[in-house]
């Protein structure tokens, strides 16, 4: 055991999201050194550490054992083997498997140490160009449309950038829900396969991005990142004054209710008695 690793030590290891040339040397020796790594899919992680020339023992750690995986983990961990924690791709407990092993093994009193590297958000952001000062990264949307319909309307007027990952048989479905609830006037950057052989990065218009999608079939295949611009000052309004009107129609009449958003917001009495019709007649 060299320095670089350490019993009782629980190494979170980033690897490549395609290129395994992306791989960091500091994860290559803690991976030469533990001597447990409790992966993902051990068909995957074999060949990554085949490439490398690495021999190591295996443990399988997904999404559906986590629990019982932790408890082996700490078993190890306690009997003073060091392990290393990785997924298919990317770093483990961001929209991966990851984060029960991580929170059991803290709260037995044992050590976590990131062993960073590749994330496919952050490199998106990195191409994106969006000068914006901060981002939510908000990873995978419900995969049912009336729910990620829902969770985009609570995220309209937040003032970020907004970063998901999808899969490639949902992303035309998304793609048409951003904008229906953003409208067609937001930007939006498509990550597709970064880093690997057919690695696509565009950006256009909401309104223009189901026809790219659908203008090649290879672009419902392949892991994206999707990437959306902040809500505008007028978007950011609008979300306010809706919210306003409808505490208001919650406890008064529609013609009332108008009139006092009216007062409130400065908006037009008009255009807000049509908006609260509508409200109404939705409710």
């Amino acid at each position: 055991m060299n320095t670089e690793t350490g019993k009782n030590i629980l190494y979170v290891v980033a690897t490549p999201i395609g290129n395994l040339q992306d791989i960091t040397l500091r994860a290559l020796e803690v991976l030469k050194q533990v001597d447990l790594i409790a992966a993902e899919d051990t068909r995957v992680t074999g060949n990554l550490l085949k490439h490398f020339g690495i021999a190591a023992k295996l443990i399988s750690v997904r999404e559906h054992n986590e629990q019982a995986g932790a408890l082996k983990i700490i078993d190890a961990l306690r009997a003073g083997h060091p392990v290393a924690l990785v997924t298919d791709a990317g770093t483990p407990a961001v929209s991966d498997p990851g984060a029960r092993v991580v929170a059991a093994v803290r709260a037995a009193g044992l050590t976590v140490i990131p062993i960073p590297g590749a994330n496919a958000a952050v490199a998106a952001l990195s191409a994106a160009g969006f000068n914006t000062p901060h981002f939510l990264f908000y990873g995978f949307l419900p995969a049912k449309g009336g729910e990620r319909r829902t969770a985009l309307q609570s995220l309209l007027a937040l003032p970020y950038t907004l970063v998901f990952y999808e899969a490639p048989h949902r992303v035309a479905d998304t793609v048409a829900d951003l904008a229906t609830v953003f409208g067609g006037e937001r930007e939006i950057v498509f990550a597709r396969e970064l880093t690997k052989t057919f690695e696509e990065i565009h950006t256009c218009l909401l309104s223009e991005a189901a026809a790219w999608v659908a203008a090649d079939a290879n672009r419902e295949r392949g892991e994206y990142v999707l990437i959306v611009s902040a809500a505008t000052e007028q978007e950011k309004s609008a979300v306010e004054i809706q919210r306003v009107l409808e505490v208001l129609l919650s406890e008064l009449p529609v013609k009332q209710a108008a009139k006092l958003a009216a007062q409130i917001t400065g908006e037009k009495k008009n255009q807000l008695y049509d908006l609260a019709l509508k409200l109404r007649g939705n409710s």
